[in-house]
């Protein structure tokens, strides 16, 4: 048996951290990011691609996953190959089946059928078993006449290959090892909000019988704290549905400035400054929904490349803007 708490070291904090704190910028493209990929984490290279994998999964033989990277494929963005992987105004249809089809052989799925939802930012979860629907595979082999839309799916059924696309929201894998049940899940600001990831442990919970114990979650790259900045009426959003959500977000780096947070817990209403904007970790109140619907902390694993930092591996939407690609973060049980 796996023990699963040996690859969490440097992965989940042992302790609480602050984010109020400084915090050092990381890199942006075209030099070296300083979060490096160390275990329980590796990129596995495969077919001119470069695939990231969590050890504690890949060991796992009736199971495939990983997410992928800009690295190979072949599209043309800004003169160099990627792997684009969603249907984009700028890049050719055959371009991405093709890139979807060296993700499947470099993850061991080639036979897989692969389901990939039109991604709403909602909290729609959707369970697959079995026979699954043309409209639902929306795999761009013929238009789809009805779309399946939402932004998590769950199987316990071989063969198939759930996929999310993200260019900095958060992907994060669900698993249960011993039901042999996995969900992909796509989390946006919107998706959160909406207890998306919260949701979709009592939908698997619901539908196969797991026991949220027993599941093992994959928090994939996604744009971090240090490059989300949002605007301060966020604080609000969160804070109406989260008792903790003001440990979510950061204070603005704008000098000596006061904190925004600050403002609106110890001004009058109708008196407070003009706020500035916070910096939003995604990442953190997914993990922290997670722990909520009773996922044990340790067999929770939060990647901590950002895709804003890190565009020499990720596509990042936000830094890029509407000419950016999209990854895809994939999970499957193996045909028997």
């Amino acid at each position: 048996m796996v023990n699963y708490c040996d690859y969490t070291c440097g992965i989940v904090p042992t302790r609480k951290t602050s984010l109020r704190g400084k915090r050092n910028r990381q890199p942006g493209r075209g030099e070296a990011g300083t979060a490096k990929i160390v275990a329980p984490w590796r990129l596995r290279k495969a077919g001119g691609l470069q695939v990231l994998e969590l050890i504690p999964l890949a060991i796992l033989p009736w199971l495939t996953h990983g997410f992928s990277t800009r690295v190979g494929g072949v599209s043309t963005l800004g003169g160099q190959k990627a792997l684009n992987l969603s249907f984009m105004d700028w890049d050719r249809r055959e371009n991405v089946l093709e890139n979807r089809r060296l993700l499947q052989l470099a993850v061991g799925a080639k036979d897989a059928t692969l389901v990939a939802m039109r991604q709403i930012h909602s909290d729609v979860v959707h369970p697959f078993r079995r026979e699954i629907p043309r409209y639902a595979r929306n795999d761009g082999v013929e238009p789809a006449a009805k779309p399946c839309k939402g932004d998590a799916a769950i199987t316990g059924e071989p063969g198939l290959l759930l996929g999310v696309q993200t260019a900095d929201c958060v992907p994060i894998l669900l698993v249960d090892p011993q039901r042999r049940v996995v969900a992909a899940i796509h989390a946006g600001w919107r998706g959160t909000l909406a207890r998306i990831a919260q949701k979709t442990v009592g939908r698997i919970q619901m539908e196969f019988g797991c026991k949220p114990a027993n599941l093992l979650a994959v928090i994939g790259p996604s744009i971090g704290p240090c490059c989300y900045e949002v605007s301060a009426d966020f604080v609000t959003k969160f804070r109406a549905q989260f008792a903790d959500a003001e440990t979510y977000f950061d204070e603005a780096r704008t000098g000596e400035e006061p904190n925004p947070l600050q403002w609106m817990n110890m001004y009058p209403p109708g008196h407070q400054p003009p706020p500035k904007n916070v910096h939003l970790d995604l990442r953190k109140a997914n993990r922290l929904q997670l722990v909520a619907a009773g996922l044990r902390e340790t067999n929770i694993f939060v990647s901590d490349l950002c895709t804003g930092c890190r565009r020499d591996l990720f596509f990042s939407y936000r830094k890029e803007g509407t000419v950016s690609g999209r990854m895809m973060s994939v999970i499957g049980v193996r045909g028997r």
